[in-house]
């Protein structure tokens, strides 16, 4: 074999925006899962998985035609029969899911959560990404408003558990079906009036949705958005006391949160209550969401409420690094399996499946022939005890046991191992 060829490490290359998780990463998206899994469980919320792929028409009518997400950002490609889309989000392919297999017929609410990949083909820039992990939480099935508070109660929480100490919670409603209406023509008459001065995505979404202007980060957009009418002045009775509620339920729990009355979030199917996180120290939101009670009904459910909310993993993990925060540390072996020779190698493959079966922790390097080799590993591994199998050993039915602390050998029978072994 000749030398590698210079040229193979460019020439393949992960694509644009999307990245490797690597072994020393792992730690971080374990402890989000870990941290996520145990308050799923005591909130007694469902873990779902949906497929990666989705018919894009799922997003289209879910999530908007208008939204960002929907024309620039999603992933598409034709099959003979349907258009499919990389997931672009997950509140979507739950209330299918939800829909499909039949899910109102069971005791409602029906809690759910996620935690997964999903995928933009918007510009990679820090802190976004192609294929991103997202957490989810959704409750379908009831109008509660301490449902909504709930959710965002869980969002605050997982950001707590993982030592972020200076979060807010901004919250607004943009009502529904029956007083957004009049909220939207008061907008579109308020951002007509100062066209020209918007950019050219809000000019774009003058005519299609008004309400998508109220999510645009441009500074010039920002300064007009700031004097624009307020929703929360014109909701129905309904909304009015849902979010009163919502409010009120936030004060009794003590979370900190202010009002901001023109956060949309970034797709269609909200209703009422919408939220996000934020980091008041990076000025960044960490995940949101809020209420959908039409989505189920649009993507052809019946009319069936829900709440939920989605965070940016790699957004948490961010902020995780420039906090201290324990980890659990892998657990090292106390034993460590040697060998001398090939038969030996062989016996030890087979007994390394029997010490597993048996529950006992233990470490190997099958692979390698010499014993100093083997034995310099378990040292720096620091295994107190060294199993080591050779032909002699193999003769007489026994195996090697070593004290690497002590010195002591002793030679135990292989019958006898596992008894031996857990006293050890």
């Amino acid at each position: 074999m000749g030398e590698k060829d210079p040229k193979l490490k460019s020439k393949f290359q992960r694509p644009r925006g999307m990245y490797d998780i690597l072994p020393s990463e792992q730690k971080y998206y374990q402890k989000i899962l870990k941290v996520t899994q145990d308050l799923a469980d005591f909130y007694s919320f469902s873990r779902i998985e949906t497929p990666i792929l989705e018919k894009a028409e799922l997003f289209s009518r879910g999530i908007g035609l208008s939204t960002d997400i929907v024309k620039k950002q999603m992933f598409t490609f034709r099959t003979n029969k349907d258009i499919l889309a990389l997931r672009p989000e997950g509140t979507a392919s739950v209330v299918r899911a939800y829909i499909e297999q039949g899910m109102g017929s069971l005791l409602q609410p029906v809690k759910l959560w996620y935690f997964g990949p999903f995928f933009r083909r918007e510009r990679p820039q820090a802190g976004r990404f192609r294929q991103f992990w997202q957490i989810g939480f959704e409750t379908i099935g009831k109008k509660n408003p301490i449902l909504d508070t709930q959710i965002i109660q869980i969002s605050y929480a997982i950001l707590d558990k993982l030592k972020f100490k200076d979060l807010i919670i901004q919250v607004n409603s943009i009502g529904c079906s029956k007083c957004r209406p009049y909220s939207k023509r008061l907008l579109r008459e308020y951002f007509q009036a100062r066209k020209n001065s918007l950019c050219a995505d809000c000019r774009r979404r003058l005519k299609e949705n008004v309400l998508r202007i109220l999510d645009c980060k441009e500074e010039k957009c920002q300064r007009i958005i700031r004097g624009a009418p307020q929703i929360i002045d014109h909701l129905c009775k309904e909304c009015h006391n849902h979010f009163k509620e919502v409010l009120e339920f936030l004060d009794e729990l003590e979370l900190p949160y202010r009002l901001n009355p023109f956060l949309v979030r970034g797709l269609d199917y909200y209703t009422k209550t919408t939220f996000e996180v934020f980091s008041k120290t990076e000025n960044l939101a960490l995940g949101g969401g809020g209420r959908y009670d039409d989505l189920i009904e649009i993507l052809g459910g019946e009319d069936t409420p829900g709440v939920g909310m989605a965070m940016g993993v790699e957004r948490i993990i961010t902020g995780m690094k420039e906090r201290p925060l324990r980890y659990e540390r892998k657990r090292v072996p106390k034993i460590f399996l040697a060998q001398i020779g090939k038969l030996a190698k062989r016996k030890n493959l087979k007994l390394l499946e029997k010490l597993r079966k048996a529950k006992i922790p233990v470490a190997e390097s099958l692979e390698r022939d010499s014993l100093r080799i083997q034995l310099d590993r378990a040292n720096k591994m620091k295994t107190r005890y060294v199993l080591i199998l050779g032909q002699k050993e193999l003769l007489e039915g026994k195996i090697l046991l070593r004290d690497m602390k002590t010195g002591k050998q002793e030679k135990i029978t292989l019958e006898g191992l596992i008894k031996k072994l857990k006293k050890l």
